[in-house]
């Protein structure tokens, strides 16, 4: 009879650890499954107010990790381009910024929200995509709508995650993206004639993401 105790005893004891164990693994695994990110380049904008090349650019990003390789997201955006996107570093674009010989006739600001993909791939390695949906308005520079459009805008990212912080909450992604816009419609033609003597298209864009997991 004592011995029958002993082992119900050790039973329970087992399944009462294996359970509590089973508990905090669900905990743990739930925990800190969101994350909150925002590019360090929109930083660089504060206090230039009105410039002619500030472009007042904001952008966040919430995601989930959906398993240790996979993350999904939203991806929200707004910015006001000076000139195309599409002239490459090649091409003289700080030379162009200072000498002013591609800007605008105003500015074209671009809003949308869209969704993201992550992927790790060894260790802190990932790639990513990002596909987002812009409405367009086109400013004369008087600051007066002329236009609206539709831009399609795509990004492909590699990087790398680093957390640090006592519970690895906080990380930073350094990162080289490219990115391009497949539709692009209902350019006024002043804005056109200098679209189209450049890319659709731009590399080697270097970034630095800020974020926080929750």
């Amino acid at each position: 009879m004592k011995k029958l105790l002993l082992i119900s005893f050790t039973l329970l004891a087992i399944n009462g650890y294996a359970q509590s164990d089973t508990i905090q693994l669900k905990t743990d695994t739930n925990d800190n499954k969101y994350r909150f990110s925002f590019p360090a380049i929109i930083l660089g904008n504060i206090g230039k107010g009105g410039e002619r090349t500030n472009t007042q650019h904001i952008e966040f990003h919430v995601k989930k990790e959906l398993d240790a390789k996979n993350i999904v997201g939203i991806k929200f955006a707004t910015w006001r381009l000076f000139q195309p996107m599409g002239i490459q570093w090649w091409d003289g674009l700080l030379d162009k910024i200072d000498t002013e010989s591609e800007f605008y006739p105003g500015h074209v600001r671009e809003t949308g929200l869209g969704i993201s993909y992550q992927r790790m791939l060894w260790k802190g390695l990932f790639a990513s995509v990002e596909v987002l949906p812009q409405f367009k308005t086109y400013l004369d520079e008087d600051n007066t709508k002329i236009a609206n459009g539709f831009k399609l805008y795509t990004s492909y990212h590699v990087g790398y995650h680093i957390a640090f912080g006592k519970k690895k909450r906080f990380f930073v992604e350094p990162q080289f993206h490219f990115q391009n816009w497949m539709f692009d419609t209902n350019t006024p033609e002043a804005f056109k004639v200098l679209d189209d003597k450049w890319k659709n298209y731009f590399l080697f864009e270097p970034n630095l993401y800020v974020g926080y997991k929750f």
